[in-house]
């Protein structure tokens, strides 16, 4: 038990962290590092104690009920697999965060940063750590999300924007297809339990659809590691702040595709299809990156290519997916991510220091920087697989699977030549970084004067370096049992012990290295000095770029062929559409007649509730009809003007045209209604709703039944529909704050001009007066039917939408600057509020050991008053009330605030006129 709960709080710290980040000031610095970094070590206080259990071979479980009956349940397990790779991101991750405080300008906002990396930890904790295969896919595409707002952190600059926005788009596109396939591998296995589906081996391989799964599985992996062909988002990705690049981009994110892959190929691998496709895809992407990354002349670009290339050797190695290449996979995705990490963090010192990360420009920063030279030397090297280092050890472990018989293929056959070749070009552009930044002439041109950065800036990369000399010269005593746990997680418990050492004697993978060495230098030494002559590229192929291809394809899909359909098929006349989407058209259209139909059709509906004992029903679509009438009638303000006279109008095409609208929109309308008529008029047969009659009270301390079934009974639909209002709301005011009014809208009306300024002011003053008045007698109407929404009509909704109509009223009656000096309204804070308040309501459910929004109600005795009704549903439709009030007062704003550009644009036109006038 106490296993479990370690492992439960060991998910919530990071998110935790970024919680309590994101509520610090902007200049916050200090404190949001010291918190982030204080929730990190409790992380690794908790890593610590479950160490024990998972030495001794077991599997941490720890479950939350969620949706059972549709297989979700919060699930989580931490065996020496897992253990390792979360070790890996608590401690890459503390030292970004000590990194991030010295690299970040003062000017940025900071807590901010803090927040995102430490939301995106808890997103890839969830990763590893889940348990449950639909719940892994969801913290996955969580990663895709936060780490759009990390790579887009300077949003300021185009560049990140780009990057922030293919990344995603990619991942996120991946992620879709790793869905279909955990769908598809539950309904295989016939469950979605991870430790069900890792058993199941034979079973999914023998299935007619473990193809398909296959195929779907490794593009989510594929794009979420940067695996050819969608290795092109990593490059770009390189626009985000060098603490992002040290984390995400070599240590965590871009490791969850091969994580995923090592984890599964138990299930999905040992098959020859897999072995093609995931060998030959990692082949490919290990020699096409190390390629690439010796003509690149950016600093962090280089770290990029070499970063697809190293991805593209684990990706193999879980291909080949033999003991030795699973246990190099491992051994490598560690290797690397020590190694990456420090060299990003170095290049992002030089780039700090003296503010470009051209190479070209660089030089001999050895005699400036000579600590930073040390370390960003001793990396290289690791990542080169010079002996002595950890880098060399996998790599000759890489050497080693291979260079052994797999099936005998011509892709088998050909694994070692590729090898050796990816190799020498790892050595290339590691000895390029080393002798272009750090060796050669002193640089004169920089923009700044190099020099050492603070001492706590450059602990971070000492400590990797560090690591990377005890696992090179100690690899046994320092990874060998934990590898070994790790690979026994993976395998299986029959999975003899390897000692992983230095020395194995002259052997094959041996001779490979040092070939590869030699070939390395030998290519740094003809071409070093041509490449830098060179474009940023390789030869004939450096104009071809797959970041330009992929600008070009979503500019083809989302603007080009939408355009040319829209030319082909479309019409700016609404009834056709309609008419086409839902067999639906209006005889002659008219916006304001179009708003009295729907409000009178509103109307209608409320009387119909009315009448059939729906009182409930019948308030709220009373309330939501005057909303949105008023809503709708001030959006027509801003309108074009429609053209009457149409000569075409009279022709007798358009008069048949608009007898067949007639007919269609008579024969929709009547069928409709004779549909209403039929079920209000049929008989009352048992159904659901007897059952909520019955126990709306007993089970949940109500007896108004419809506000009892939103806010317990369904209340986790509800939930679910206040996160789309939520969307709606946000969606609606991103249109309209880009909508501008067309010129016609902005002239003064015949009325308006009709009267002078002073008049105007005082036009609508009765009118005012009363809804100014109002505005107190509605927040007490709003409060009524708030308190008593559990027993009589009301609830959250209805008092929500009752106070937007109060400061709706203000907006209507008052001048808009006049409303909102007197009356601030937060909308998205409303919101967010509203969302925070029903969500906590269902997880506070957690506490008491039941599921996700379980109300509980009770009597409570209150002082001189007595007994009063009490329940936890309270909360959450408080909730509910914050958000559609929030929802509606945003959109409101967004209305409101075109009156303020149209007087801006008077006013200039006034000022124009005046200068025509005195010139």
């Amino acid at each position: 038990m106490i296993e479990e709960n370690l492992l439960l709080i060991l998910v919530a710290l990071p998110f935790a962290a970024a919680l309590a980040t994101s509520t610090m000031s902007p200049r916050a610095h200090d404190a949001a590092a010291w918190v982030s970094g204080l929730f990190l070590a409790a992380g690794g206080v908790v890593l610590a104690l479950l160490h024990g259990a998972i030495g001794a071979g077991q599997v941490v479980r720890g479950q939350i009920g969620w949706v059972p009956a549709l297989g979700l349940d919060l699930s989580f397990r931490m065996d020496g697999f897992v253990w390792l790779f979360v070790s890996l991101i608590f401690g890459i991750g503390s030292l970004v965060l000590i990194y991030a405080r010295y690299y970040l300008s003062k000017t940025d906002p900071v807590p901010r940063f803090y927040a995102f990396l430490m939301a995106f930890t808890g997103a890839m904790v969830g990763v590893v750590l889940s348990g449950n295969i639909l719940m892994l896919v969801v913290f996955w595409e969580l990663t895709s999300i936060l780490s759009f707002l990390l790579i887009g952190y300077w949003h300021q600059g185009q560049a990140a924007r780009d990057g922030a926005r293919m990344a995603l788009i990619v991942t996120g596109a991946g992620g879709l297809c790793l869905l279909l396939a955990m769908i598809l591998l539950g309904q295989i296995v016939g469950s979605h339990d991870l430790d069900r589906v890792l058993a199941s081996g034979d079973l999914v391989r023998a299935h007619p659809l473990y193809p398909l799964v296959l195929g779907l599985f490794l593009i989510g992996c594929f794009t979420k590691s940067a695996q050819m062909p969608f290795h092109f988002w990593l490059p770009g990705a390189m626009a985000a702040p060098t603490p992002v690049s040290a984390f995400l981009h070599s240590a965590t994110m871009v490791k969850a595709g091969v994580f995923l892959l090592v984890r599964f190929s138990p299930v999905l691998g040992q098959t020859d299809l897999w072995f093609h496709l995931v060998t030959g895809t990692g082949m490919a992407t290990l020699v096409l990156g190390a390629f690439l990354a010796i003509f690149r002349h950016d600093l962090k670009g280089l770290l990029a290519y070499s970063t697809i290339s190293h991805l593209g050797l684990i990706t193999a190695l879980a291909g080949i997916g033999s003991d030795g290449a699973i246990l190099a996979a491992i051994f490598h995705l560690l290797n690397h991510a020590v190694f990456k990490a420090s060299l990003f963090m170095a290049a992002g010192i030089i780039d700090h220091e003296t503010g470009t990360r051209d190479m070209r420009r660089l030089g001999g920063l050895r005699h400036a920087m000579p600590v930073t030279a040390s370390l960003a030397i001793v990396a290289s090297a690791a990542m080169a697989g010079v002996p002595l280092l950890n880098g060399f050890l996998s790599k000759e472990m890489f050497f080693a699977a291979a260079a052994d018989w797999n099936n005998g293929s011509w892709l088998d056959n050909a694994l070692p030549y590729w090898a050796v070749l990816a190799g020498a070009f790892s050595v290339a552009y590691s000895l390029r970084f080393i002798a272009s930044v750090f060796f050669g002439p002193v640089a004169t041109d920089l923009p700044r004067s190099p020099h050492e950065p603070p001492a706590l800036m450059r602990r971070p990369v000492e400590a990797l370096v560090l690591i990377c000399l005890l696992v090179g010269i100690l690899p046994g005593l320092t990874l060998g049992p934990v590898l070994h746990l790790a690979a026994v997680s993976v395998l299986g418990p029959d999975l003899p012990y390897t000692d992983i050492a230095l020395w194995h004697g002259l052997t094959l993978p041996l001779a490979m290295s040092c070939v590869a060495l030699v070939a390395g230098v030998g290519l740094h030494a003809l071409f070093h000095a041509a490449i830098a002559r060179g474009p940023e590229g390789p030869p004939l192929l450096h104009r071809l770029r797959a970041q330009k291809l992929f600008e070009r394809t979503m500019f083809l899909l989302t603007w080009t062929l939408p355009r040319l359909g829209l030319r082909l098929f479309g019409t700016e006349r609404l009834q056709p559409q309609l008419r086409l989407i839902v067999l639906l058209a209006l005889a002659k259209y008219h916006r304001f007649a179009a708003v009295i139909l729907l409000g009178g059709a509103g109307a209608v509906t409320c009387l119909t509730f009315a009448w059939l004992s729906a009182p409930d029903l019948a308030v709220t679509q009373l309330l939501v009809e005057i909303v949105t009438t008023v809503l709708l009638l001030l959006g027509l303000r801003w309108l074009p003007k429609r053209r009457e006279e149409i000569a075409a109008d009279r022709l007798l095409p358009a008069r048949l045209r608009r007898a067949r609208d007639f007919v269609i929109a008579g024969t929709v309308g009547i069928g409709l209604a004779a549909v209403a008529h039929v079920m209000m008029t049929w008989p009352l047969i048992p159904n659901v709703g007897d059952w909520f009659l019955r126990n709306a009270y007993h089970e949940g301390g109500g007896t108004n039944v419809v506000n009892v079934i939103l806010v317990d009974f369904r209340a986790f639909d509800t939930f679910g529909e206040i996160t789309v209002l939520a969307i709606v709301g946000i969606t609606v005011f991103a249109l309209l704050r880009r909508f501008r009014p067309a010129p016609e809208s902005t002239t003064r009306t015949e009325e308006e001009a009709g009267l002078r300024d002073p008049t105007l002011a005082h036009a609508l003053l009765v009118p005012s007066v009363i809804m100014r008045w109002m505005f107190p007698v509605l927040i007490v109407l709003a409060a009524i039917l708030f308190f008593r929404g559990h027993d009589l009509p009301g609830g959250g909704f209805s008092a929500g939408v009752t106070v937007s109509i109060a400061i709706l009223l203000q907006y209507l009656g008052h001048d808009l600057r006049w409303v909102e000096a007197r009356l601030t309204v937060l909308p998205i804070r409303w919101m967010g509020v509203g969302l925070l308040i029903a969500g906590g309501t269902g997880l506070g459910a957690f506490v008491f050991g039941h599921p996700f929004l379980t109300a509980h109600a009770r009597y409570v005795d209150l002082p001189l008053i007595g007994q009063v009704p009490a329940a936890t549903a309270l909360i959450f439709d408080a909730g509910v009330f914050a958000l559609v009030l929030g929802v509606t007062v945003l959109m409101l704003i967004a209305l409101a605030h075109q009156s303020l550009r149209i007087a801006r644009l008077r006013e200039r036109d006034r000022a124009a006129q005046k200068e025509r006038e005195a010139a």
